[in-house]
């Protein structure tokens, strides 16, 4: 098998880094390579850099190799030019950049390694290592263990870094005998995807009009033309290895055998040249051609003498097709992919469009184009700030697109799922139901984030977000917005396979939800917020997102003495000995943060880390040096005791936990790193500059003023700011609260009630102060602990487990009279006693250590005592 082969058998590396430093040295660009480079960013992908030019076309040699080897007969010999021979005619592109490959003139620098690479493939039986993964038309894709194994050895990061996850087969299943079934039903088609009825069409040709000098003048008269086209064209704009589309032949293969025996033709004729797909990725295009080739020749087609090429593309779909000059005639081959690209994009009238589309929250798909599509889904949104710029988003966008021109279609897609709650996303919601006549929602769940207890919950996918597949339609011309049904599926992976390859039960089982102003939402919400409230997100004003360090393993130590270890190596050593002790990361530069401290311009601090864990970092003031993210402009207002508020932007879940209280500067995951809602540090108070302005509460004047009047009487007196915190601190800990705003705590900030009374307000706040003095681990607030530590041995920590009250923290030492209550508390995302053990597995507790634990174990044991305690009005 491919994965049991040692590294020194991926020679592609070598070939990707040859490569990149070929085309580096080719300053002028002269080389028939740099040619090559330099059409593919005119024609095919724009923003393409050259060293990924070089990865993406050593990615092509070795799949190149696989699909030529995967053909051989004659398995004792094979090279560069029986490979290109034995490629598959349904895929020109392929074979034209093999004949660079394969011819003698390849530049020495490169041919050397090629060849290595193609006596890797001679001694390896690429059928034996196929044969193992089943049946093409069965349920395992032996191309997906091929290309998942191959990214594992060559650029394990890949995948996630483009947000590219495999479907599972009984979604790819679903979605496909879905779309056939509304076709047949509501579009009048009885033969489903295999209908071959036919419309005319508006055609441009693209021919142009060329001056003596040869140069494009402009479009000729006639290149406007009428064409007959067939009208189920099918789009997976997101293509990867071709499952999608490998699922629609096989739906159509037996309502095509069954009455008649013209099959290869019925291929050529009737369905290559209405299946299309986009990809990007040269890896997955090129396994996408590879897997759709063998899928047919499975089911039985015989090509003709000159047959069609597949119609799966390299191209960007998110880049809007544009007419491909063909005046350079070594990047004919190239030309002509984009141009039978850009033609799909632009002329087809695309009516089915499926996949899976990548999730990417920082995609960089910004082109004017598709920013300018997405711009109608912010439209009438005025957040201060609307990110809408996840890819799953921009393919649903462009989804929408194809159905509007087209006048009618079915989009039906597996997505990530924020978007059917998402408040920055209801201008998208809006728009999908201004085009849509029908939206049908499976919510699939599985959003690991949102768990606070153990839950049989699982994701259809290895992914930690939640995922829903929605089909839209439109088959009419109405001026209602569109109907939305929905559907909740839980529980194990396995039972939701199951349920998925039940189309019609799950159709019959959506329920009819109402999405009204202002949100729109796409799930089931109930809203009955009788209680008069006020924002914090108005209250307080200067708040932000806590420090992302963006390498806690430098920035975050556990000790002063190891942060001024730290310090010290920053300042005194050279470059290239940091960069050996804190080698760079992605995100994070040694050089930059080395910058950052020789400037001397940064604070020695504290750092809440998490709930009841403080450690130690170097608090810098700009971003992109020691620490990511500083937040200083916030940050600089907390000194050392002052009190800073953290709370969630937005939850996820139905339990709320995530509010707690720091007195130093914070970093953002204190109260979970997991939640798609950031949690937000609110300082108490805001520092002056020493001159003019004086330290002053960070309140908003008027809710304040407005809060002290309600609050206020004889028996009470007037209350200051600590009173005010810590009554919104005791209210976001009421049970009572938590349930009643559920759904408009997942919306944004936390909506506090007004006190119905002094009274209430007072009881609140007082309760409020016991658990802000918890919290932040006061010791006459703390009391005595009753928590013995027992057994000898080192107090490492090892395998943590909860038996009859005992906290084991290895074989033989424990933690006794530990409360249930006490080890499952939520604070946040996390469960603090365990949390807390398990961020230490590895070293040893040292006195002040498990007095620290003790101290924790008390407080929580108190804190759910006084949370069931709070009563409010609401």
């Amino acid at each position: 098998r491919i994965g049991s082969l040692p590294e020194a058998a991926f020679p592609h590396k070598t070939v990707k880094s040859l490569l990149f430093k070929a085309l580096q040295e080719d300053k002028d660009l002269q080389t028939e390579l740099a040619n090559q480079y330099e059409a593919f960013q005119d024609y095919l992908i724009h923003d393409i850099t050259c060293e990924d030019f070089a990865d993406i076309y050593a990615e092509t040699i070795a799949y190149g190799m696989f699909a030529a080897r995967l053909h051989d007969n004659t398995l004792e010999d094979f090279g560069r030019q029986e490979a290109l021979e034995l490629l598959p005619k349904s895929n020109p592109f392929l074979r034209a950049l093999f004949t660079y490959i394969a011819s003698r003139d390849l530049d020495d620098r490169i041919k050397w390694i090629v060849d290595d690479l193609a006596n890797v493939f001679q001694a390896v039986d690429v059928r034996k290592i196929m044969e193992n993964f089943g049946s093409l038309t069965g349920k395992e894709d032996p191309f997906l263990h091929f290309y998942e194994t191959f990214l594992a050895k060559y650029n394990p990061t890949k995948r996630q870094k483009r947000g590219v996850w495999y479907t599972p087969e009984p979604v790819v299943n679903f979605i496909v005998r879905a779309v056939d079934e509304i076709l047949k039903t509501e579009f009048n088609l009885s033969m489903g995807f295999a209908d071959t009825s036919k419309i005319t069409i508006d055609w441009d040709t693209g021919q142009k009009q060329l001056t003596k000098k040869g140069t494009i003048a402009k479009p000729v008269r006639n290149a406007i033309t009428k064409k007959e086209v067939h009208r189920v064209q099918i789009l997976d704009p997101a293509a990867g290895t071709g499952t999608f589309l490998a699922e629609v032949i096989k739906q159509i293969t037996p309502k095509v055998k069954d009455i008649t025996d013209m099959w290869s033709s019925y291929i050529e004729k009737d369905l290559i040249p209405r299946l299309h797909g986009f990809e990007l990725l040269m890896a997955s295009y090129a396994m996408c051609h590879m897997k759709l080739d063998m899928v047919l020749s499975e089911l039985g087609y015989v090509y003709s003498r000159t047959p069609p090429r597949l119609g799966v593309y390299l191209t960007n779909s998110l880049e809007e097709g544009e007419p491909a000059d063909q005046t350079l005639p070594f990047a004919r081959w190239l030309s002509d992919e984009a141009k039978q690209a850009n033609s799909v994009k632009c002329a087809m009238p695309i009516m089915c469009i499926i996949g899976n589309p990548p999730y990417n929250p920082s995609s960089k798909n910004n082109n004017p184009w598709i920013a300018k599509k997405m711009a109608d889904y912010k439209a009438g949104v005025h957040d201060r700030k609307v990110n809408l710029n996840d890819d799953y988003m921009k393919f649903i966008r462009l989804a929408e697109d194809y159905v509007e021109r087209n006048g009618s279609g079915i989009v039906a897609m597996i997505t990530n799922n924020s978007f059917l709650d998402g408040t920055t996303q209801r201008g998208m919601r809006s728009h999908l139901m201004s085009t849509f006549d029908r939206i049908d929602i499976y919510n699939l769940h599985g959003d690991i984030r949102t768990r606070q207890t153990d839950s049989s919950d699982q994701n259809i996918f290895d992914i930690r977000q939640g995922v829903a597949i929605t089909i839209f339609v439109k088959n009419k011309k109405s001026p209602n917005p569109a109907t939305v049904k929905y559907l909740d599926l839980t529980g194990s992976r396995h039972l939701k396979y199951k349920a998925l390859f039940e189309y019609k039960n799950l159709r019959t089982s959506l329920t009819k939800i109402e999405p009204n102003e202002p949100y729109f939402f796409f799930t089931p919400k109930t809203f009955d917020i009788s209680a008069k409230t006020f924002s914090l997100d108005e209250f307080f004003v200067v708040k932000s997102s806590g420090i992302q360090t963006k390498n806690d393993a430098v920035a975050i130590s556990w000790s002063p003495d190891e942060r001024n270890v730290i310090l010290s190596n920053f300042q005194n050593l050279e470059l290239e000995e940091v960069e050996k002790l804190y080698p760079p990361k992605a995100v994070w530069n040694t050089e930059q943060a080395r910058k950052d401290i020789a400037n001397g311009d940064f604070e020695e601090r504290t750092i809440l880390y998490r709930p009841f864990d403080k450690r130690f970092t170097i608090l810098t003031k700009r971003a992109n040096g020691f620490l990511g993210r500083p937040r200083y402009n916030v940050m600089q207002h907390i000194s050392e005791g002052d009190v800073s508020l953290i709370v969630n932007k937005k939850h996820v879940g139905n339990y709320f936990s995530h509010i707690f209280v720091a007195d130093t500067i914070a970093v953002t995951g204190v109260n979970y790193l997991g939640n798609r809602g950031q949690d937000y540090v609110c300082p108490l108070y805001i520092a002056g500059d020493g001159l003019d302005e004086k330290r002053r509460v960070n309140f908003d004047p008027n809710i304040w003023a407005a809060l002290r009047t309600a609050a206020s009487n004889k028996k009470y007196g007037v209350p200051d700011e600590v009173n005010v915190f810590d009554y919104i601190y005791g209210i976001l800990h009421s049970p009572q609260y938590r349930k009643k705003f559920t759904e408009v705590l997942k919306i944004g900030f936390p909506q506090i009630p007004w006190p119905s009374s002094p009274k209430s307000f007072w009881d609140v706040a007082a309760k409020g102060r016991h658990l802000r003095q918890l919290h932040l681990m006061e010791p006459k607030v703390v009391g005595n602990t009753n928590f013995p530590f027992r057994g000898k041995g080192d107090a490492i920590v090892e395998q943590l487990h909860y038996k009859n009250e005992m906290v084991w923290i290895n074989e033989k030492q424990y933690f006794e009279h530990v409360p249930e209550s006490a080890w499952n508390l939520y604070v946040g995302g996390y469960q603090p006693a365990q949390k807390w053990l398990k961020d230490r597995k590895g070293r040893a507790l040292t006195f002040d250590d498990i007095v620290h634990y003790q101290k924790v174990i008390k407080i929580l044991f108190d804190t759910n005592l006084i949370m069931n305690s709070i009563e409010i009005d609401v």
